[in-house]
């Protein structure tokens, strides 16, 4: 398999280190579900789950599907559990487009959102997580020389937290896992790369709005024919409502990570949960940000979905 693109950048954090993909060994047809935080990386998983697998019966998405740049658990033991899988497999990512190494075999699923929502679940996320899952992060950041800290401890108020997530400059990365600066990165990454054959923008409000068309949209790009009469189980059990009742066996080892489980991770599912939340000053910092930073084209897609937007490979 040809590698088309080395990493062009490293990126580690508290939750993440890029120098993870150099253990990656691929295999024709593997599938790589790459987003920012928050923005949909859970469902998209499932999606592609209930295409691959082509049974509706809910499975644990860690296991079925790794994460390998997650510096929690060794990399050792992450690739042995891919290396071991017979299923086509796909695997996650929270990295820019730049951060990791490309193949020519790949196919690559980006799924992004609008940065306000993206936020509000980020918050909801990283303000809930358990003793356990905090003492592991600090572990992370104090043996990296490059974080050299603790984990910085969300607020309780997403107004608050707000103001550390869309600090601009260095300062950024010391105060937010996952800050603005990050979002943006990410996102303008998979931008630059939208025209390429093997890499599906998918975005959060297309997924709301047409579910079914969005599934045959993955399905037609992952080479995957799935019978007609066997479509509408897999689209219920892609539905937000029936993952979140699906909980205990999509994330049985939620309860590790936060409190109240799967019940915190699958949260709401909506979006404009900003809307009365942030001051009129932080969502015209956030609007400043999108304007300086992101071409017209990206920002309306960003905020809109493919369907009101239009498909970004024609942009």
């Amino acid at each position: 398999m040809q590698l088309v693109s080395e990493p062009k950048i490293e990126r580690r954090s508290w939750s993440h280190d890029s120098r993870r993909w150099a253990q990656y060994r691929p295999r024709p047809g593997d599938i790589i579900v790459a987003t920012s935080a928050k923005c949909g990386t859970t469902w998209t998983q499932q999606i592609v789950s209930l295409l691959v697998f082509q049974s509706p019966p809910p499975r644990s998405i860690g296991e079925v599907s790794p994460w390998i740049d997650h510096r929690t658990r060794p990399i050792e033991e992450v690739i042995a559990q891919i290396e071991a899988q017979t299923h086509r497999r796909f695997l996650k990512s929270h990295l820019a487009f730049d951060a990791m190494p490309i193949y020519d075999d790949v196919r690559y699923i980006h799924t992004a959102r609008d940065g306000r929502d993206a936020f509000m679940s980020w918050h909801n996320h990283s303000s809930n997580y358990s003793p356990m899952i905090l003492e592991a992060f600090d572990a992370a950041g104090m043996a990296d020389e490059t974080v050299a800290a603790p984990l910085p401890r969300a607020a309780k108020s997403p107004a608050e937290f707000f103001d550390n997530w869309i600090i601009e400059g260095p300062e950024a990365e010391k105060r937010n896992d996952f800050s603005c600066n990050k979002f943006f990165e990410i996102e303008k990454s998979y931008w630059r790369q939208r025209a390429r054959p093997n890499l599906l923008m998918v975005h959060y409000n297309d997924l709301k709005a047409d579910l079914s068309g969005e599934m045959r949209r993955i399905a037609e790009f992952l080479d995957i024919n799935i019978p007609e009469s066997l479509w509408p189980e897999l689209v219920e059990a892609a539905r937000f409502e029936t993952m979140k009742k699906n909980g205990p066996q999509i994330m049985p080892h939620a309860t590790m990570a936060w409190d109240n489980g799967h019940e915190r991770f699958l949260f709401k599912g909506s979006n404009e949960r900003w809307r009365g939340v942030l001051s009129d000053d932080q969502l015209a910092r956030y609007e400043t940000r999108v304007k300086n930073e992101l071409e017209p084209e990206l920002a309306a897609w960003l905020a809109k979905g493919r369907l009101a937007a239009g498909n970004p490979k024609l942009s």
